[in-house]
């Protein structure tokens, strides 16, 4: 049997530029905020610019004023905004789109102040965080489809990615038959995973915790692979390396609140803010805004989502998924194998092989981590391997890519900003992709609570584009809208709240 083609690993071609420069608003200028001001300021500078800034943080706004001052763009002052101003900026900007990079648990509250004007909406996964969350964006999503034909976009990179794209392609052209069965694990290293622990990612009532923060990507990867609809859940796991509880069984002591109070400077979960100058200039120099602090000790009080994770997921077209997620590994990548009815097809990435405890790039997904790129046991690397029954395994070659996430950023922004155009494989995500995966996170939030497999259809929001929206609750417009980035105690109680 011959190889398989190698697909396109993105839109093959893309439609066409807009009559006029489109005006976009940030909502959220935190190091994601980056990626997409980039993206404007160079290779789609032709298609818009960004006129407002929104977050609760005025220096953060200022240090992507600079970086813009910096690269000579040719635009107007980029306006700032307070969360509690967004009505106005919408008023007096007029934006075609708003890019949402605000933390999870604000997402919704600014993907449905758009659709609700008519504006666009690029939104970083996950959507939202909650059932009332996605109930708000159904609502506002469906109107909007009826009325202004804005539209909602979900930014799941892991799509783009060459080697995404690879297994996408041999699954979608039958090469393994029907899939029968999904074996997932995912681990985060001891530099990359422990950030989630002393950001404010590390409470559930901002994030989701890991399972729809980060895993949000896994679930949304095997949808998109299979073309299927995950429909329950079953799931266990809990906080077994970071924290208090388990600092004090392992004997480490008393820790401090913050890195930087840590009298052991070599100390290998310790953060130096200082140290590097998109850390320092975003958050260091920017505290006395609004109180965050970006190096809290992993080891803290207070932390309430898991580090390791096991689930299992039904879905309708009768396959099964066991996956796992770790966040304290010694090297970061993951494996997935697919079953099929005619063979397995298997992808393993490594991403870093391992770390020490030094200066480290903290997603090695994003930017290489040149100081350490792995021992010679696992060196960093991706491999596909095709095994039809009765046959022999091949690789299959992978089309290289450059920059993050194995060239998915650069793939995703040309998605976003010129369009799909003709992409056989399906890439761009909209607001059902974006419920599907995070739905399996909350259903297995929910499976955690109360140790029982977890039916998603029960949630009462739409799996699917024709399926009724049938959850009871009104939309949240009493709820606070706070904050845009950072996040302070006190901020975070009153979104809690």
């Amino acid at each position: 049997m011959a190889a398989p083609e190698t697909p396109a690993s993105a839109a093959s071609a893309t439609a066409p530029a807009p009559a006029r420069p489109r005006k976009y608003a940030l909502a959220g200028t935190g190091s994601r905020a980056e990626m997409y001001v980039d993206a404007l300021l160079g290779p789609h500078s032709d298609l818009g610019s960004v006129v407002a800034f929104v977050d609760t943080n005025e220096h953060r706004m200022q240090y992507h004023d600079a970086r813009i001052a910096a690269r000579g763009a040719d635009w107007q002052p980029t306006r700032h905004y307070g969360p509690e101003r967004l009505g106005e900026m919408f008023d007096a900007e007029r934006p075609d789109a708003l890019i949402v990079t605000t933390p999870d648990f604000t997402h919704a509250r600014y993907v449905t102040a758009a659709l609700d004007r008519g504006v666009d909406v690029i939104c970083e996964k996950p959507m939202t965080t909650t059932v009332q969350g996605i109930a708000d964006i159904v609502r506002s999503a469906r109107n909007a489809a009826e009325t202004s034909g804005a539209k909602l976009v979900v930014t799941f990179n892991y799509r783009y990615s060459p080697r995404n794209s690879v297994i996408k392609d041999i699954i979608q052209s039958g090469k393994i038959g029907k899939v029968t069965s999904v074996h997932f694990e995912w681990c985060l290293d001891t530099v990359h995973g422990a950030d989630y622990f002393r950001r404010w990612h590390r409470n559930k009532a901002n994030s989701g915790g890991l399972l729809v923060h980060k895993a949000t990507h896994h679930f949304d990867l095997v949808n998109w692979w299979l073309g299927d609809v995950p429909e329950t859940v079953y799931a266990q796991g809990g906080l077994r390396f970071y924290g208090a509880r388990n600092a004090a069984e392992r004997g480490l002591g008393e820790r401090p609140e913050l890195s930087r109070d840590n009298p052991d400077r070599d100390d290998p979960f310790n953060l130096d803010l200082s140290a590097d100058p998109k850390l320092r200039g975003l958050y260091l120099e920017g505290e006395a805004d609004d109180g965050y602090h970006r190096d809290q000790d992993v080891f803290a009080e207070g932390i309430d989502i898991e580090d390791n994770l096991s689930l299992v997921v039904g879905y309708r077209g009768g396959a099964s998924m066991a996956y796992t997620l770790v966040a304290h590994s010694p090297w970061e990548g993951y494996r997935v194998a697919f079953n099929g009815t005619e063979g397995r097809v298997e992808i393993e990435v490594v991403e870093r092989g391992s770390v020490a405890p030094d200066k480290h790039t903290l997603d090695p997904s994003v930017a290489e981590d040149p100081e350490h790129p792995g021992a010679h046991a696992r060196p960093a690397g991706q491999r596909v391997l095709l095994q039809r029954l009765w046959e022999p395994a091949r690789e299959i070659p992978i089309p290289e890519g450059e920059g993050g996430h194995g060239g998915g950023d650069a793939m995703l922004l040309s998605d976003v900003f010129r369009g799909p155009g003709n992409d056989p494989l399906h890439h761009q995500a909209g607001y059902i992709d974006g419920i599907r995966s995070v739905l399996v996170g909350v259903g297995a939030n929910e499976s955690l609570r109360t140790g029982q497999a977890v039916r998603l259809a029960d949630f009462g929001v739409p799996l699917d584009d024709d399926a009724p929206l049938t959850y009871a609750t009104e939309p949240s417009d009493d709820a606070p809208l706070t904050p845009a980035q950072g996040i302070s105690e006190q901020t975070a109680a009153e979104a809690r709240a």
